[in-house]
């Protein structure tokens, strides 16, 4: 896999998939007991949008710099915004968190993490980044196998009742990557069914996703929330024009919050044009 998050960090699809996961973690902070996350495809953790790979593709222009130059401050991306700015002062002015990164912050010292990433270079960036840190430990490791290997997830002996399974990975070749996905989602769902999981894809084409969509309304969960978010028209088929999520098991009032989030990142990235979607592919009865 030569796949690496450094070229794309910080585009439209992280301030996004980002946006999201903090709703995700700010769910599960509000209640006093330990929860467990598991990043699947955990990339370095830490990004430098001033670094070559960054700078070649600009891709962070469009995204989380345009974000932070937009005039309009809702309330719906303050969480965002502050992560960025806590990233910002602990590693400087042009530093992106990575999704470990976003957990180690929105979580809590009584909450685990565990990281996996296969990629020997890119695990030991995110060790370093981690060193110290107890609460996080990191995988060098295949993400969909750990689904099976770390849920579910224990502390102390005692199995975890709460947590987050992020499933984010590079989709190099958009269609094959569905199988292994939800195959993924329908493990993890049935080691571990109380469990959020939130898969991020890529809308490259359209047609592509209508299959993997009906499939993923048929998972084990007691209920299935898609969003979408897109940055230019869909017929553009060099570029990926926007990106989605599919949280199962989503926490009371997601869909609220997320009707105030996807409004307010499509005026900051893509004003006067794109596009949005909100909707239950399972809801529950």
């Amino acid at each position: 896999m030569n796949y690496r998050h450094a070229f794309h960090a910080g585009n439209h699809a992280d301030v996004f998939k980002h946006s999201v996961l903090l709703a995700l973690c700010e769910a599960l902070a509000s209640k006093p007991a330990p929860c467990f996350a598991l990043d699947t495809h955990a990339g370095r953790g830490l990004y430098f949008l001033d670094d070559e790979a960054s700078r070649r593709t600009g891709e962070a222009n469009e995204g989380v710099e345009a974000l932070l130059g937009h005039d309009a401050r809702p309330p719906a991306l303050e969480p965002y915004r502050a992560a960025i700015a806590a990233c910002r002062a602990a590693h400087g002015g042009s530093a992106y968190p990575g999704s470990p990164w976003l957990l180690a912050h929105a979580l809590r010292p009584q909450d685990a993490i565990a990281c996996c990433e296969v990629q020997p270079e890119e695990a030991a960036a995110l060790r370093r980044c981690f060193a110290g840190d107890r609460r996080i430990g990191v995988h060098q490791r295949d993400g969909y196998a750990a689904v099976g290997a770390l849920l579910p997830p224990r502390h102390g002996g005692r199995r975890i009742g709460r947590g987050l399974v992020l499933v984010d990975p590079p989709y190099e070749a958009q269609r094959g990557e569905f199988d292994p996905v939800l195959a993924a989602l329908r493990e993890g769902l049935a080691r571990w069914p109380q469990g959020m999981f939130m898969l991020w894809y890529p809308v490259k084409q359209r047609a592509a996703l209508g299959p993997f969509l009906r499939r993923a309304a048929q998972l084990p969960a007691k209920s299935v929330l898609l969003a979408e978010l897109m940055v230019r028209a869909e017929e553009s088929v060099l570029r990926m024009n926007g990106s989605g999520v599919l949280v199962c098991n989503p926490p009371w009032r997601l869909d609220a919050t997320l009707q105030a989030l996807l409004p307010a990142l499509q005026a900051a990235l893509a004003p006067g044009r794109g596009a949005h979607r909100l909707q239950w592919l399972r809801e529950e009865t």
